[in-house]
């Protein structure tokens, strides 16, 4: 590590500790602080060696967050709501991205491929975003876990649609069979990665007490899970939330010892606290760098029709469970509406979109509008609307 980025890294760790002294103080959101200090520091002499880019959050960010997401997932509770949550998850991000679509080619003018090819980067919830803001904002459990792990499975749609439409642009034809198996393989090989890996990590792991090598494991778990999903290209999301949920659920079954897993958890707790202060500062350098884009009519568009496509997929899916054992509480969906953020996912996809697609500019300036609403508007009132709904954990 040079001088420089060692420099960098002190800087964000000394920033995000600030910030989660102050907000919690002023009872703020943690994430809000950091992209408000983010913006802030464009505006200092102070430059940072780091940017918002693709790699980096899919190879060093996003692991962690999944993983650690994923070990407060008991196996019980996660299967008895998968039947919402998949639903969700899966028509949820294509009705959206339908809705988002349309909105765009119809008010903007946008093409259709290009409408489309925001349509699925933008309508996945965040699961950065979300699983910061619901761990600060307690709800009942019920409602967080159809929350978090929604926006943990939503990822393979929304990659399959983007990849499409990529595709497209890039003259590939697509035929729908094929589209179809690329789906089936990016959400079966995902869980067979990751459970393979997972599966394979506890055997060794049983075989120690030493809680410095289940650590080591488990990172490998991790990392391995995800990078080799993304690799072969099915979901690393889905390969590194069925490692951790494995983790979770089997480790306490002789494959991990008690005091390893109380490192574990803590361990994994920092390092999530580490991905999220970087995923949100850069967030933050990159809206102030580009504030004055944000502001424009295809900007305001796309954050209605992502409102709009939310609201639509949530209300009419959850109408399905309607009279059943499964059904969501209708204060339970206006949080979900309301919860379903977006973040570095949809950025790292929008700063992906290929230079032929001339509308490329204005859909990275609306993804960012959007997150920036996301965060700082949708953030902030989403505790007092918790309050006003009562369905706080008590």
């Amino acid at each position: 590590m040079s001088d420089l980025t060692a420099v960098n890294v002190g800087l964000i760790l000394l920033i995000a500790s600030i910030v989660a002294m102050a907000t919690r103080r002023m009872h703020l959101p943690y994430s809000v602080g950091l992209v408000a200090a983010g913006i802030l520091l464009t505006l200092l002499p102070v430059k940072i060696g780091f940017s918002l880019s693709p790699d980096l959050i899919f190879s060093t960010l996003l692991p962690p967050l999944i993983f650690e997401g994923a070990l407060h997932i008991r196996w019980s509770a996660f299967r008895r709501e998968l039947p919402v949550t998949l639903t969700l998850a899966f028509f949820g991000v294509m009705l959206a991205a339908c809705v988002i679509a349309i909105g765009t080619h119809e008010l903007i003018g946008w093409s259709w491929l290009a409408a489309a090819m925001f349509g699925f980067l933008i309508a996945a919830t965040d699961p950065v975003s979300v699983l910061s803001t619901f761990r600060e904002t307690r709800v009942e459990p019920r409602l967080s876990l159809l929350v978090e792990t929604e926006s943990l499975l939503n990822d393979g749609v929304a990659a399959v649609g983007f990849a499409v439409t990529v595709a497209i642009a890039g003259g590939t034809s697509v035929v729908p069979i094929a589209v179809g198996g690329l789906l089936l393989w990016k959400v079966l090989g995902g869980v067979i990665i990751g459970g393979g890996i997972a599966g394979s990590l506890l055997m060794l792991s049983g075989r120690t007490d030493d809680h410095l090598v289940e650590i080591t494991l488990t990172t490998i778990a991790a990392y391995g899970a995800f990078l080799l999903g993304e690799r072969l290209e099915t979901s690393g999301v889905l390969a590194a939330l069925t490692a951790g949920i494995i983790v979770a659920n089997m480790g306490g079954r002789g494959y991990i010892s008690q005091v390893g897993r109380s490192h574990i958890m803590s361990i994994w707790e920092y390092a999530a606290f580490l991905a999220n202060s970087v995923v949100f500062i850069l967030i933050g350098l990159q809206e102030g760098s580009r504030a004055r884009g944000l502001v424009s009519l295809a900007a305001g568009v796309a954050i209605v029709l992502v409102l709009l496509s939310r609201a639509i997929s949530v209300y009419a899916l959850c109408a399905l469970f309607h009279r059943r054992r499964l059904a969501v509480e209708q204060r339970y969906q206006h949080v979900l509406v309301w919860g379903g953020l977006r973040g570095a996912l949809s950025l790292a996809l929008a700063l992906t979109v290929p230079d032929s697609v001339p509308e490329r500019d204005a859909m990275i300036i609306s993804a960012f509008a959007v997150v920036t609403f996301s965060i700082f508007v949708q953030g902030l009132t989403m505790a007092p609307l918790i309050r006003r709904l009562g369905v706080q954990a008590r």
